[in-house]
């Protein structure tokens, strides 16, 4: 099994985040709240970015994160891939070069990673822009290297933080049917953060 089960207690500061969750295999699972509610805290401590202050973070058999144990597996070594709501594409490389960076990460060498990358920019119908950089994307074909970047890197785990939120109306309606069919070909647990209940309705299964 690869489920995600989190028992996630983390404070920071004055605010605390107390959730509880478990996400199936193969499933999304659509986490809705308003700004402030601690949506991204966490997507963050998924990530390793932050770590719990008391739980735990299991995928599948191993554990990321356990302070009873002293169990910390840090961000770089997290097998998750993660979609920012501003794509967070690296400004100074081709698109190429974006996807094959979580393959190279990995100790793929340059010319292996950059078949792999071509690969999932076909899958994603991106191939004429693989020499381009970001600055030459609309945001949906961003948005679309965004996912492709995350996938390409063979994450157990992937983690959406309001994928969207930086289209267009128009845009985002084209993008949300795309990208629910890519999840639905992925094989690992999927946690989509949202404030828009109707995003939650079409993107989730719970």
């Amino acid at each position: 099994m690869n489920d995600l089960i989190v028992d996630a207690d983390v404070r920071l500061g004055d605010f605390r985040l107390d959730a509880a969750l478990r996400v199936t295999r193969g499933s999304v699972l659509g986490v809705l709240g308003p700004n402030g509610a601690g949506k991204s805290v966490l997507l963050r401590t998924l990530a390793g970015l932050i770590p719990l202050t008391s739980g735990s973070i299991t995928l599948g058999e191993a554990t990321l994160d356990a302070p009873a144990t002293g169990t910390f597996l840090p961000a770089g070594r997290r097998p998750v891939g993660l979609v920012f709501q501003d794509y967070r594409l690296f400004p100074h490389l081709s698109m190429r070069d974006n996807v094959a960076f979580g393959p190279r990460c990995r100790g793929i060498s340059r010319r292996d990673a950059r078949v792999l990358a071509d690969s999932w920019l076909d899958r994603l119908d991106l191939t004429p822009l693989a020499g381009r950089q970001p600055r030459h994307l609309s945001g949906g074909q961003a948005q679309r290297v965004a996912l492709a970047r995350a996938l390409a890197g063979e994450p157990r785990l992937l983690l959406l933080d309001e994928p969207m939120a930086a289209l267009d109306a128009r845009t985002r309606l084209d993008v949300r049917g795309e990208l629910r069919r890519h999840l639905r070909a992925f094989d690992g647990p999927v946690l989509l953060v949202t404030h828009d209940p109707l995003e939650a309705l079409v993107m989730a299964d719970r």
